[in-house]
């Protein structure tokens, strides 16, 4: 098979399978962040919810939250960000050292160990401090391997065309869609809290199945072997047209001064990946998709989970307001924005309109702000009715998935085909860095409402 006529995707499978990937990447993230119900409810001791309810089990008083659940979303994304920084940034330095089929499937198999476990801590009764350092711990564990999983997976597809990191970015977005909708239909069904909160992590274990099951299969694809044999195939002498492997065969059978010529000839072939070099090229991009994300995690959801409804009153739209307004809404828009990057790549990867649209997305930080979040102290409540927030969340999702896919899908397509893997873990490294920052300043954009 020639380089001018490569093999087709048949049945769009590799396409299809790295979409299962990226879904496995973020959907531990967004089971525990949609679960944050279930969780808060067991932070409350016995002596708390006796207070809140009198004999015949109606609401008599409202107490006002505890330390834990009153900062469970700002600990839960800190948590969550930090490690996924700091295990990015180790593995875009030490991808090289680790066979990238034992971190891809290492991470995949730590993190179906983990959702067992939590899954079985629904049915055990713990103290709710207990309970709280447990979660921490696992989601800092979950959240570690998820990043070392998510910086090999665009790494992977920074060997194929541009169009293979997409589905990776669709994904993750299409994750955010499905545990909010898993918790829609809980809310719906009337079922038990802790039953819903079994069946969420439930869930996750069979998708995290199904990604093992994909990534097995994922070698088989002749679609697939050919990219990674292209960028992995031995290179040749500019004279005689010999292989690195003639090379290193010969130097078996020379002794002194020429076998040292031979593998210093071979050492010359190698290429050099220089992480310095490759900032060079991609720094625009890397800092815009750092920025995209540090806005957005900055300010959902611990801006945005706290916004109440003004016109629900006495309906059951109280209820569902922020799972459909903001969780729904949010991945459903921001998957749309990750698709589209599919079938348009606007603006190019040289344009300064591209980091001119990442900067403007700031101004949804007072937007939210000024929205109905409840409890507030400073600012005012300029956009109360519930479809201004609807309309930002819609622009503030959207914005988020379609400029940060442009990001990832342009990084590894500004350097050379054997610097595409290391500048596909450097833009995770980023992507992730974005996270953290916006988990660490959204407790200050929390504490200015």
């Amino acid at each position: 098979m020639t380089a001018t006529n490569p093999p087709q995707d048949k049945y769009k499978a590799v396409w299809l399978i790295f979409f299962i990937l990226g879904l496995g990447t973020l959907l531990p993230w967004n089971f525990f962040m949609t679960a944050t119900m279930y969780f808060t409810s067991r932070l409350v001791t016995v002596e708390e919810r006796m207070l809140q309810f009198n004999s015949t089990g109606n609401l008599t008083v409202l107490v006002p939250k505890n330390y834990l659940e009153s900062k469970f979303n700002n600990f839960m994304t800190f948590c969550a960000m930090v490690p996924l920084l700091i295990f990015t940034c180790l593995n875009s330095f030490l991808h090289q050292r680790v066979p990238q089929k034992v971190r891809i499937m290492g991470s995949l198999g730590v993190i179906l160990l983990l959702f067992l476990v939590t899954a079985a801590l629904v049915k055990i009764s713990i103290l709710p401090l207990s309970f709280f350092v447990l979660t921490m711990i696992t989601i800092v564990c979950i959240n570690s391997f998820g990043a070392i999983l998510q910086g090999s997976l665009f790494g992977l597809a920074g060997l194929l065309p541009a169009s293979y990191t997409a589905p990776i970015m669709s994904g993750q977005g299409m994750a955010g869609t499905f545990a909010a909708i898993a918790m829609i239909c809980a809310i719906a069904s009337g079922s038990e809290l802790q039953d819903s909160a079994f069946g969420y992590f439930i869930t996750a274990c069979v998708v995290i199945i199904i990604a093992i099951v994909s990534y097995i299969a994922l070698p088989k694809m002749e679609f697939f072997l050919y990219y990674l044999n292209k960028n992995s195939s031995p290179m040749m002498s500019e004279n005689d047209g010999e292989t690195k492997l003639d090379l290193l065969k010969k130097a078996e059978h020379t002794n002194g001064a020429d076998k040292k010529a031979v593998i210093s000839i071979t050492d010359d072939l190698q290429p050099q990946v220089s992480v310095v070099e490759i900032l060079k090229k991609i720094w625009v991009l890397a800092l815009s998709v750092c920025f995209v994300f540090m806005v957005t995690i900055g300010t959902f959801p611990a801006v945005t989970v706290d916004v109440k409804s003004t016109i629900a009153g006495d309906s059951r739209w109280g209820d569902y307001f922020i799972p459909v307004s903001c969780f729904l809404l949010f991945n459903l828009c921001d998957w749309a924005g990750r698709s589209l990057t599919a079938i348009c790549l606007w603006p190019g990867k040289d344009s300064l309109l591209l980091p001119i649209m990442v900067v403007v997305r700031v101004v949804f930080v007072p937007l939210f702000m000024l929205c109905n979040v409840q409890p507030r102290e400073n600012l005012p409540v300029l956009f109360s009715h519930d479809m201004w927030y609807i309309i930002f969340m819609i622009l503030f999702a959207f914005s988020n998935g379609y400029l940060a896919s442009l990001c990832m899908c342009f990084g590894p397509k500004k350097v050379a085909s054997h610097e595409a893997e290391t500048t596909g873990a450097i833009m995770a490294f980023f992507l992730s860095l974005g996270l953290a920052l916006g988990a660490s300043v959204s407790f200050m954009f929390r504490g200015m409402v």
